[in-house]
């Protein structure tokens, strides 16, 4: 991470954790009070191939004994009220500001994996994981909604990784190593800016060249 993007991330992480303070404390208060405990969940992710780091989120599911892997359509009777709010205007990702000030996490970047997808594709995430990983990115802009719609009609932990392992883990990695390529501060802005109006960043293509008009 270059200085001036950790600069970025510290500077605009102080200034919206002040900024929407009152906000974040609203929404632990109603996850309190119609939920109950735990206010937070918290998730092992990983910020290298070998480091791991604990994510921050208010918790939108109702508490299982064993929760391993990602959400799909098996774990859709566990999304409280509160969380489906929470998750359709991205409200449960504001305590990741506390990730972005220690360093866990940058605003923009690969969203962190598991442990399990790392260990089972080592070299993938060996590459992905150069950058370090965000809240959004290019991947989450452009995939997010997909992923949310092969996953949805899954009715089993088992085919919700199997769903995921084959079809989103190849094509988000390949728009994080576009992100990896490319990245700057100011695209990181632009994908920030992105997010924040939800619509899909585009992927800058050079343009075709006009053919040469014939000498006359």
């Amino acid at each position: 991470m270059t200085p001036a993007k950790r600069a970025m991330d510290v500077i605009c992480a102080l200034g919206l954790g002040l900024l929407l303070s009152p906000l974040i404390a609203g929404v632990a208060l109603a996850v309190l009070l119609r939920d109950g405990r735990p206010v937070l969940y918290l998730s092992e992710r990983m910020q290298t191939p070998t480091r791991g780091f604990q994510l921050w989120k208010f918790r939108t599911m109702a508490v299982a004994s064993r929760d391993t892997g990602v959400s799909g359509g098996d774990k859709a009777h566990r999304i409280t009220r509160t969380g489906r709010v929470l998750r359709r205007y991205r409200l449960d990702e504001l305590p990741q500001l506390w990730n972005i000030l220690r360093g866990d996490m940058s605003f923009v970047g690969p969203r962190p994996p598991l442990r399990r997808y790392v260990e089972m594709f080592p070299a993938l995430y060996g590459r992905v994981l150069r950058c370090r990983p965000g809240i959004t990115g290019l991947a989450t802009l452009v995939y997010h909604r997909t992923e949310e719609r092969l996953l949805a009609p899954c009715s089993s932990a088992e085919e919700t990784e199997r769903v995921y392992v084959a079809r989103c883990v190849p094509a988000k990695a390949r728009l994080d190593l576009i992100y990896g390529a490319r990245r700057n501060v100011c695209w990181d802005f632009r994908l920030m800016v992105a997010t924040v109006f939800r619509r899909v960043a585009p992927v800058r293509r050079d343009r075709p060249r006009r053919p040469a008009r014939a000498e006359k």
